[in-house]
């Protein structure tokens, strides 16, 4: 059974159909203090997979601790967490003393609460696995970069793929490979103390159509950024896909006024600019889950 959340009932309802789960909605309602009183189906099987996104993650966080120890009273045996986006992943070091590592402590609670882990595209800079960040008996990474490639050809003709800073290569190698299109990574210069500016190598862009493309987008400064510098090359046109839209309406209108066209984005994150599903993803990723489960 497929187990989610009424705010995100239209991605876990793509999922369930993908594998053929039957889904129930968690009960949820605030109490005035603040509270919450959460009610899940009271038969549940054996096999169960909570579908819940980590965007806004601090009241999710509180959700899955009572869900998943109700849902292992309630008869489940094994727990799958499907976060397509998790959260806290990149904070894996003390930057400063005192500094709590959050990566270290949100992956420790959740492999406390849970069998196996999907997620896609999650943060990690210094660990090599999502296995490392949450010691669950399954954990399974999954990037976007393949379906935004998929839709990205289908909207422009032989664009160039751009990632606007070194860490965004890894995603726009894949991309581009999978259809055997051009790509180039922006590199940050760095002026001063406080000053950074982009960079792209020289005579790739002018007239072409390009699309820079990313794990996440947030503020969105840093895709800004390489926007000016696309437009001031000469490019054609410029869009955005990535795979986390975690952007508010006030971040896309400031990359529409750096001359961005149109914004592409997967439903980890429900947004207005999803534009595909990770659905046969997520259900495939589970499937195999299924298997080695029932091997072991």
């Amino acid at each position: 059974m497929l187990l989610y959340f009424e705010d995100q009932q239209d991605a876990a309802s793509r999922l369930a159909s993908a594998t053929g789960m039957a889904s129930a909605c968690i009960e949820r309602h605030r109490f005035p203090d603040g509270e919450l009183r959460l009610r899940l189906p009271p038969d549940l099987p054996q096999h169960v997979t909570l579908y819940r996104s980590l965007d806004n993650p601090n009241e999710k966080l509180v959700e899955l601790l009572i869900a998943a120890q109700t849902a292992r009273s309630l008869g489940a045996r094994h727990l799958a967490l499907v976060a397509p986006y998790l959260a806290y992943m990149r904070q894996d070091m003390e930057f400063v003393p005192g500094e709590a590592v959050s990566q270290r402590i949100v992956g420790r609670f959740l492999a406390s609460q849970f069998d196996a882990i999907v997620t896609v595209d999650p943060h990690l800079h210094r660990v090599a696995t999502l296995q490392e960040a949450a010691p669950v008996a399954h954990a399974t990474v999954l990037t976007g970069a393949g379906v935004l490639s998929d839709l990205i050809v289908q909207r422009r003709n032989r664009p160039l793929l751009v990632g606007p800073d070194s860490e965004s290569e890894q995603w726009v190698a894949f991309a581009a490979a999978r259809h055997g299109l051009e790509f180039t990574v922006c590199s940050k210069v760095r002026s001063g103390d406080r000053e950074v500016d982009v960079a792209l190598p020289p005579g790739l862009v002018e007239g072409r159509p390009v699309v820079i493309l990313d794990d996440m987008a947030s503020t969105g400064h840093t895709v800004a950024a390489a926007a000016r510098l696309l437009r001031a090359a000469g490019a054609a046109s410029i869009d955005v896909a990535v795979t986390h839209a975690l952007f508010s309406n006030q971040a896309l209108d400031m990359l529409r006024a750096n001359g961005i066209g149109e914004v592409w984005s997967t439903d980890c994150v429900a947004h207005p600019t999803n534009a595909v599903s990770m659905a046969p993803e997520l259900a495939q990723a589970l499937r195999d889950i299924a298997q080695a489960v029932a091997r072991a």
